[in-house]
């Protein structure tokens, strides 16, 4: 059982509850504070002084008063009027997070919900009963509105539910998992709910999980290209990456020097050729550029998992309710759109690397395509061209979504973050990138066979061994994507991950 309290949840953590399904509990310190704003709730309502969100109506229409009868009802209003979502469902583990992050910015206790109301969300969560997210309708302010409401219909026995692989109507998926609904919200718990960045943070969190792993994976692979292209391991030399200061390409040199330290296919500068291309003599410059991004966006990540951003505040201690505006999902859409350029830049350079192998004008003696009998056979031809196709798409879903906005309420919310979309567009990059790399690994391996892969470092001579076990010498033409496919799924696999750590 792991124990939240709205202070605690890091990377790691997350990745333990949400990809590995570790139970997951509050810490008793936090429900005091719950309980403490919720009972402040209470007496606003009973003041009968106009405070958003918990007698007022929303955005727009915040200037209109509710009556201390209708409170419960406006908060399933809201939810239910908020769920616009559209098109695919988003992943499970996407929803699992929105869950775990949702709850562990209400037990902070400034968003006056009742503890039986998180008590519900983590009954969820533990049984793997999961609303059904639609991926789209967000404008990342104020906040994860759509995907929220949606999280949260199941709480009331609305909306639809996923248990044990079926789609269910949420009060049938309820008693499948012999769970009861809410009998209902009070004030102030629907906006609670549904004000916050948990879907775009979710996505993001899960997405940077992908980034760490492929980065290790795209270093260990720049690895085996510069032996199978013969690389000049100059370019790695401590001293020319300490005259430039920069943390990420210090990183990578040194990671690529551990990891081809005892290679007998590396040379030194004029055995061969006096210099190699950019995408080998320019790899710790470019990654560890990315990488520099990767740790902005991951401390980004880290500390709005642990944020509160609802939306009003409630601050009992003070007696105050305060409107502001940390649902905006700005830092979050603008650290997304980073990694999108940074992970795709991986790819670039990777691709790169994948056409010098396979371009007998560029790969220092390697055959055509890398086959021994060209012309009857094509080779690894065409792994180049849906590596490019991959790189040019990237490029597309680079774009920065954070860059617009569109007025939303009657213009009362004219200025909105598009988070989402940049977490959708970074995750899908992400998926382009994995396919480029293992497009590259896969052809340097071809490639290190024309090589003595005898002579391969002792590091990358495990990664040759492993592949090779599932994925031998193509020595004459296959269907390639069958490979291309498994290669993809070998170098995810938590094995693997272990082994290049």
């Amino acid at each position: 059982m792991i124990y939240i309290n709205g202070e605690n949840l890091d990377l790691n953590t997350f990745i333990k509850i949400v990809l590995e399904h570790e139970k997951v509990a509050v810490d008793k310190s936090s429900i005091e504070k719950v309980n403490k704003a919720c009972e402040y709730v209470k007496k606003v309502v009973e003041s009968g002084v106009p405070t958003y969100g918990i007698n007022t109506g929303f955005g727009q229409l915040s200037t209109l008063s509710i009556n201390k009868e209708n409170t419960s009802q406006l908060q399933e209003n809201l939810i239910k009027s908020h769920a616009c979502g559209v098109g695919k469902p988003l992943e499970e583990v996407y929803v699992r997070g929105m869950l775990l992050l949702r709850v562990n910015a209400l037990i902070k206790g400034y968003s006056g919900i009742r503890y039986v109301v998180i008590e519900k969300m983590l009954e969820l969560l533990n049984n793997n009963l999961l609303p059904l997210v639609y991926s789209k309708g967000s404008l990342g302010a104020s906040g994860d509105l759509a995907p929220l409401s949606h999280m949260a219909l199941p709480l009331i026995g609305l909306g639809e539910v996923t248990y044990k692989g079926k789609i269910y109507p949420s009060h049938i998926g309820l008693e499948k998992a012999g769970i009861k609904a809410l009998d209902g919200l009070v004030a102030k718990e629907g906006l609670a709910l549904i004000n916050g960045t948990q879907a775009i943070t979710s996505i993001a969190a899960v997405t940077m999980y992908h980034a760490l792993n492929l980065f290790n994976l795209s270093v260990h692979t720049l690895g085996i290209t510069m032996e199978a292209l013969k690389g000049i391991k100059d370019v790695f030399d401590d001293e020319i990456h300490l005259l430039r200061n920069q943390s990420g390409q210090q990183f990578v040199a040194k990671r690529l020097r551990d990891i081809l330290v005892d290679s007998k296919l590396m040379t030194v500068q004029g055995e061969l050729r006096v210099q190699d291309a950019y995408s080998l003599r320019c790899s710790p410059q470019v990654l560890g550029a990315s990488l520099d991004a990767i740790q902005y966006v991951y401390d980004i990540i880290e500390k709005e998992m642990n944020a509160v951003t609802d939306n009003p505040l409630v601050f009992a201690d003070r007696d105050k309710v305060i409107s502001a505006g940390n649902f905006h999902g700005q830092p979050l859409a603008l650290a997304m759109d980073f990694l999108g350029i940074a992970m795709s830049e991986v790819a670039n350079i990777s691709e790169r690397r994948l056409e010098r192998m396979v371009n007998s004008s560029l790969s220092n003696g390697l055959p055509p395509f890398l086959v021994k009998n060209p012309g009857i056979n094509s080779g690894f031809m065409i792994v180049q061209y849906s590596a490019a196709a991959l790189v040019s798409e990237n490029e597309v879903l680079s774009h920065p979504a954070s860059v617009d906005s569109i007025p939303s309420s009657a213009n009362q919310e004219d200025h909105v973050s598009m988070g989402n979309h940049a977490a959708r567009k970074a995750s899908e990059i992400i998926e382009n990138v994995y396919n480029v790399v293992s497009m590259e690994l896969l052809t340097a391996l071809q490639a290190i066979d024309f090589n003595h892969p005898a002579k391969m470092s002792s590091k990358t001579k495990k990664i040759y061994d492993y592949i090779r076990k599932e994925i031998p010498f193509i020595e004459d033409d296959v269907v390639m994507y069958e490979k291309i496919h498994l290669i993809e799924k070998l170098v995810r696999s938590k094995e693997f991950i272990r082994m290049i750590d």
